[in-house]
């Protein structure tokens, strides 16, 4: 029996090589994101939601629970960024980015949970948030911290499905062009970093992973 996996953020470049790749092993993928206009070669489960809206999400899994029992695989990569200094950063720019990276994991989590096999095992695209510590990153840093704890205290709450927070490096998606900085040597690809998150779930990890 295929096994079924749930990938939100589907249309960015890290989501959309975590849908190819599981779909290549066989998996049946629900792509949950924003956009899903140009997944419809990897996968014919397209649904989409955007996790700033709770109404959203809850139509979109509610969608998605018409087309599967359960979900055994749960991915939240949905993620975005802005460079600004505090003093210039606007509240609705700033809540921007907690919504992308913070807010939707919750949201996508608490809407999700009900579809989530008893034993399944849930993973959040995090960052080396320590690194990120940076002038103009006080929204990103932030919302990547607060993933941290969310997910530690999810894991406690939900001790019979495993929850991971993945800490990929520098991965090379346009989302570098959203910063100041330039994208570091040995940058992963999409492809690379879908490897590594999907290995974390054969390989049965719990807790926070640097990949």
């Amino acid at each position: 029996m295929n096994k079924n996996a749930m990938v939100w953020g589907a249309g960015g470049g890290i989501g959309r090589a975590l849908v190819s790749r599981l779909r290549q092993e066989g998996w049946r993928v629900l792509a949950m994101g924003r956009h899903t206009d140009d997944l419809g070669d990897l996968t014919p489960y397209l649904f989409e939601a955007d996790v700033a809206e709770p109404e959203s999400v809850e139509r979109a899994v509610a969608a998605a629970s018409g087309e599967v029992d359960q979900v055994d695989l749960w991915i939240y990569a949905v993620g975005d960024i802005n460079a600004s200094k505090v003093a210039d950063d606007t509240p609705g720019a700033w809540q921007r980015i907690l919504d992308a990276n913070l807010v939707g994991a919750y949201l996508a989590a608490h809407y999700s949970l009900p579809l989530v096999a008893r034993d399944g095992h849930l993973i959040f695209l995090g960052a080396i948030s320590e690194r990120l510590r940076l002038p103009r990153l006080s929204a990103y840093a932030a919302a990547k911290a607060g993933l941290e704890a969310f997910g530690e205290v999810l894991g406690k709450e939900e001790r019979k499905r495993r929850v991971t927070v993945v800490r990929p490096a520098a991965v090379d998606t346009p989302l570098w062009e959203k910063t100041p900085f330039k994208l570091p040597p040995g940058a992963l690809s999409p492809d690379e970093t879908a490897e590594r998150i999907l290995a974390t779930y054969r390989d049965g990890h719990r807790g926070v992973l640097d990949l």
